[in-house]
């Protein structure tokens, strides 16, 4: 596209973006201490709060011989208590778990699927109490021999009421049973199936962030009330059994039925919480390799493993883990590390102690893969969550209002830690804060306390109010601030930024202490704060001349949003027309995104919005093309082709604008697709340009998904770009005819497709154009031969979503009503939700609405 010109002193395209993003990451994170860990062992005094625990043979009946399950709260018969409060109260602070878990799964085992188990929770008494409160959710609790146990549904609280007091200084076991159910829906203790070399299999995972603990053991559920844990795992032996520790024995033993199983006991846990705390029971193989005293595995599917496909992950995981170390200068403190890629998992990945679990796609990268933005973004999360190892599991927030002390610091050390494999990032220094406060739990404040204390150590940096003061404004109050900014008087004004603004939202008076980088002419200027809902800045009133012109907010420092005077942002288009790169890119992108969203949300009129869009024929950066994409065309895009007036008028508006950007990456795809294996911003944004163009019938593209498809139609080595995958089959089955269609289908089941290939071959499949493949693609889902069963939500949700199959997914989920009840018989409003997911932009007659009431009346 020709040469870049200069810049001048602003920042680069790529450093440019980098330190927004990095910034944006800084300005999240601000996070981490509280209070000093303290021991103080005194003597053991033990409650029963249960008989004997039961022997290891003993099933789900036997278990509660002889003793009463808890009864919920029969609401207001209960007088009020300590149970109403939403925390728990600080009478008794826990110590150490001795946590049994045995969660009935075997190969093959029809379901339902159930767990039990058994937990003594060593605690100490702070004050005395005749009542105890712990956390459980969907379980069964049996056992209390000394207590009333009852259930306040509404706090989920597990309620023992004692018949003697707990002194204050004493040191207690609490011992109770419970059973629970092991569902699918991918939180708390649940079960997932998959497919692997070609079989069916389940594995049992969890994922207890933020309050799941208490659905899979009762306990202490809130971040604060940190212990040690003491697991041991009852499993199939054919399964692998995984906790946060490593494994120190296995033995067997014999259940009621003399069915064996396999009893792995873990090492002690340090202190930690409990939504920390974490299981996997799988048939999974692993690759290994140890880094300074560290054994990390990498855990997935046999034939993912066997393919390479966690070699890159290992490969990274151990020098991200020393370059942490070193950063910090704080050693990881376990011997062993698992990362665990599962085939379904809704969290995406979560940072366990010890055991860190990840969709599938966010670890596992293709050897094949021609492009290093997979690389790249699996480096930010794997990055991420060891930078969790430190800033949540080392030193945790007090409570959920300070989780963003955790995600802050991980968000912004994720950047710090790619930046060391691929070195594209400054780097920053830590200070003190995280030896100050290992193994405990902190607020914001001590936070403050730290920084402040750097800043009154120099004086260089001026501020307009304590850090406190400053950080408050934007962490202690909802939202963030749109400023208006008049340049004919210089006056700035703020409010909280709504995305539908309406008079009832305007009565909030809140502030933030908004620092405001900025430029005028092209040059920078002094840092100004607006500390006040409205400020007079006489430097920024400009003159007449349209050589005048001002920008806040440089290279996205800032976390606002911008409304200049109308006068004003037409000044800026007809710069932006006349020499794009006067203003710097990422203020083009900021520019662009502001003008749009405020349009969207009621504070300018959207023909302003467009005023900025008039110079895109001359923008050369994919990254503001993708801003542009973004906010224009949403992402169910049959929502615009049924409106017959904005779809010619976007079709006209942006294709002539787009051609330039277009062909120039047209060209690289078709001649030398390796020349963007480098640029990580290209890769990611890429996709979007090219479907965008598809989507609006430029034929060259339309031409280009046909001629690649069809080449890896002729040889599968012709690997499309993993980038513009999604897109090129799309559009290579759109453009086609059966024979494209059951190449979809043939590489959907080939042996050596991943999840990501499998998702989108089926979302291809449903790209056809012809009414017949639709009906042939949802009976096919019915066939577990053809289609996995797991994946006929997909199918149903994808047909759905186009314009022809609205009305063929209708018919078939009527029509096939009780067949896929039966299938989902477990999931009995399943079918229901889906219902009216997929045919919420379809169902708009009164015949149709009665059809679903009578459909989920005989669900």
């Amino acid at each position: 596209m020709g040469p870049k010109a200069a810049s001048g002193f602003y920042l680069g395209r790529k450093p440019a973006a980098l330190l927004a993003l990095l910034l944006a990451a800084l300005l999240l994170a601000l996070a981490v201490l509280g209070a000093l860990y303290g021991r103080c062992l005194q003597e053991v005094e033990e409650l029963r709060a249960a008989a004997a625990p039961p022997s290891p043979t003993a099933g789900p009946e036997e278990e509660g011989a002889g003793c009463c399950p808890p009864t919920p709260s029969p609401g207001s018969t209960r007088p009020p208590g300590v149970w109403d409060n939403s925390r728990l109260p600080r009478a008794l602070l826990p110590l150490h778990y001795e946590l049994r878990l045995w969660p009935r799964l075997s190969p093959g085992q029809p379901g339902p699927f159930v767990f039990s188990g058994q937990v003594n929770i060593t605690v100490h008494c702070a004050q005395d109490t005749a009542t105890v409160l712990l956390h459980s959710s969907e379980l069964e609790l049996w056992g209390a021999a000394v207590a009333e146990l009852w259930l306040e549904e509404r706090q989920e609280y597990a309620v023992l009421e004692l018949r003697r007091s707990l002194r204050a200084g004493g040191r207690y076991v609490l011992q109770l049973s419970f059973r629970g159910p092991l569902s699918e829906n991918l939180d708390g203790l649940f079960l997932t199936r998959y497919t692997d070399q070609g079989q069916s299999s389940m594995l049992i995972a969890s994922q207890l962030e933020p309050t799941y603990a208490r659905t899979v053991y009762p306990c202490f559920d809130e971040p604060a009330m940190k212990a040690t844990f003491n697991i041991i795992i009852v499993h199939h032996p054919s399964y692998v059994a995984l906790s946060n520790m490593p494994a120190i024995d296995t033995s067997e033993m014999k259940d009621e039925n003399g069915s064996l199983w396999t009893v792995t006991t873990f090492n002690t846990t340090l202190k930690m919480s409990t939504y920390l705390t974490a299981f996997v029971v799988c048939d999974f193989d692993y690759i290994t390799r140890t880094e300074r005293g560290n054994e990390i595995r990498i855990w997935g599917r046999k034939e993912a493993i066997k393919n390479g496909h966690a070699d890159y992950a290992l490969n990274i995981t151990g020098p991200l883990f020393s370059f942490l170390e070193d950063l910090f200068n704080i050693s990881y403190p376990l011997s062993k590390t698992d990362l665990v890629a599962l085939p379904d998992f809704g969290a995406g990945a979560m940072e366990n102690w010890g055991l860190m679990t990840f969709r599938e796609s966010a670890l596992m990268y293709i050897p094949s893969d021609q492009f290093g933005s997979k690389k790249t973004m699996i480096c930010l999360i794997v990055s991420h969550e060891l930078g969790h190892q430190w800033f949540g599991n080392l030193v945790t927030m007090n409570w959920w209002n300070d989780l963003w002390l955790n995600e802050g610091f991980a968000s912004y050390f994720e950047y710090i830690g790619a930046s060391y494999i691929e070195p594209r990032l400054p780097l920053v220094s830590t200070k003190s804060y995280l030896k100050a406060f290992s193994f405990s739990s902190v607020n914001q404040d001590d936070l403050w306390t730290h920084i402040q204390m750097v800043v009154d150590a120099q004086n260089e940096v001026q501020l307009p109010a304590s850090v406190k003061k400053i950080m408050d404004s934007w962490t202690c109050q909802n939202g963030f601030p749109v400023l208006t900014f008049n340049l004919s008087t210089g006056i700035i004004s703020q409010e909280q930024f709504y995305n539908r603004r309406t008079q009832n939202n305007t009565t909030y008076n809140n502030t933030w202490i908004v620092p405001i980088s900025w430029i005028r002419n092209g040059s920078a200027q002094p840092l100004v704060w607006l500390d006040k809902s409205s400020k007079m800045f006489p430097e920024m009133q400009i003159s007449d001349s349209e050589h005048d012109w001002i920008l806040l907010n440089m290279n996205m420092a800032g976390y606002y949003r911008v409304n200049y005077d109308p006068l004003h942002l037409k000044r800026l288009a007809q710069l932006l027309e006349k020499d794009p790169k006067a203003i710097p890119v990422v203020n083009r992108l900021h520019l662009i995104d502001d003008a749009f969203t405020l349009a969207q949300a009621g504070y300018i009129e959207i023909e302003a919005a467009f005023e900025l869009t008039k110079y895109l024929a001359k923008e050369d950066e994919i990254f503001v093309w993708y801003s542009v994409l973004s906010n224009l065309i949403p992402d169910n895009l049959e929502n615009i082709l049924n409106n017959y007036e904005l779809y010619p008028f976007l079709k006209k508006y942006l294709l002539k604008r787009m051609l330039p950007i277009y062909h120039y990456y047209a060209s690289i795809i078709h001649q030398n697709v390796d020349a963007l294996a480098d640029d990580y911003f290209d890769q990611i944004h890429l996709e979007k340009l090219i479907n965008t163009a598809c989507w609006l019938g430029l034929q060259d593209c339309l031409n280009l998904s046909s001629e690649l498809y069809a080449k890896w139609m002729e040889n599968p080595d012709n690997e499309i770009p993993f980038t513009i995958k999604r897109t090129i089959c799309c559009y290579g089955v759109a453009m086609g005819s059966d024979k494209e269609w059951d190449f979809a289908l043939k590489m959907y089941n080939h042996n050596n497709s991943t999840e990501i290939d499998k998702d989108i071959m089926l979302f291809a499949m449903s790209c056809t154009r012809e009414s017949w493949l639709l009906y042939r693609y949802l009976q096919y889902s019915l066939n577990n031969s053809l289609l996995s069963s797991d994946n006929i939500s997909i199918v149903i949700s994808n047909v759905a979503a186009t314009e022809i199959g609205q009305r063929i997914a209708w018919e078939f989920v009527t029509e096939n009503w009780l067949a896929l009840n039966e299938r989902y018989g477990e999931q009995p409003n399943y079918v229901v939700q889906l219902y009216f997911c997929i045919m919420e932009n379809f169902v708009n007659t009164d015949l149709q609405i009665q059809e679903v009431s009578y459909l989920h009346a005989i669900g």
